[in-house]
């Protein structure tokens, strides 16, 4: 499968891309560039794999990825319509030295943790939201100011981070093995995938399959396969009013001790727990404020816009 979107054009006048992508050009493989990149999920919601990270993604989640950190976002559904707003710049798009200067500190530490992939705190999300939207709309030196404004709000806050350091970035034929690896997953997740079903479908044996994956990402398929599962879970406890016992046997599980175990380890919560956590977490709060003392600086503070 040819990666549609491993690089974004750039306009003759810019020197990083700020556009929004929906289906059908929103899909996209297993694939990894030099820039760094944030993305705003607009429409839809699914499955983000962040270098050996296994998650979600919904609508108004901020992600922002390292260069060369492989990635791919794929929807819950195949008729889903999914939709993100894509700004992609390279770190010395606005000059090289720039970001050696004292005021460029958090800057730095910033870009320095979106080696591994940041997930931004849905509250700080929800004020970062119009700023990013912005960017899509603006001209000249003002898309400079408005990307630097976007980046300075976002240093003055903790981020999740998602992937292992130890995750690097990949070949295109290993890009292309992974993102078949994950596409069957993804499609048989629901079924009893064996590790001998998994490894001829890499074209290996078993002993070379397994080697190669927790070479590549850092944790064995079967650790990844119960991510990938435990994934799908979250959305429909979420997202649907199922039993949980349907949910457990639907996304691919045997019985239900098994779900509750693998869902305890992973989300450190039981699946009821999550549900009545998550349901209703939609409606956001208000962004928390920065730790510097912002009335002893002078400064104005951030607002919901």
């Amino acid at each position: 499968m040819k990666p549609l979107l491993e690089k974004l054009p750039l306009e003759e006048d810019q020197s990083f891309v700020a556009k929004t992508f929906r289906t059908p050009h929103f899909e996209v493989p297993w694939h990894q560039h030099p820039e760094l990149e944030i993305i705003l999920f607009l429409e839809g919601e699914g499955n983000a794999f962040v270098g050996n990270h296994v998650g979600n993604f919904n609508s108004g989640d901020i992600f922002f990825l390292g260069a060369n950190l492989p990635h791919t976002f794929q929807k819950a559904t195949p008729g889903l319509v999914t939709a993100a707003l894509v700004i992609q710049f390279l770190p010395d798009c606005c000059g090289k030295d720039l970001w050696e200067i004292p005021e460029g500190k958090a800057l730095r530490n910033l870009l320095d943790n979106a080696a591994c992939g940041l997930k931004v705190d849905p509250a700080i999300a929800l004020a970062l939201t119009p700023k990013l939207q912005r960017l899509e709309q603006i001209n000249g030196f003002q898309r400079i100011i408005g990307l630097w404004d976007c980046l300075d709000f976002l240093s003055r806050y903790d981020h999740k981070s998602l992937s292992s350091k130890t995750m690097t970035g990949v070949s295109h034929k290993e890009q292309e093995r992974l993102d078949s690896i994950f596409h069957y997953t993804i499609g048989h997740y629901a079924q009893g995938i064996s590790l001998d079903a998994i490894a001829a479908h890499a074209g290996m044996s078993i002993p070379a399959f397994c080697h190669y994956f927790r070479k590549r990402t850092k944790k064995t398929y079967v650790e990844f396969l119960n991510e990938v599962r435990i994934g799908k879970a979250c959305q429909q406890l979420v997202d649907t009013t199922k039993p949980i016992t349907e949910i457990a046997f639907e996304s691919g599980f045997n019985t239900l001790a098994n779900f509750n175990k693998q869902f305890l380890k992973l989300k450190k919560m039981q699946p009821r727990e999550y549900r009545n956590k998550f349901s209703d977490s939609r409606e956001l709060a208000a962004p928390p404020q920065p730790a510097d003392n912002w009335q002893a600086a002078g400064m104005k503070r951030y607002t919901r816009v």
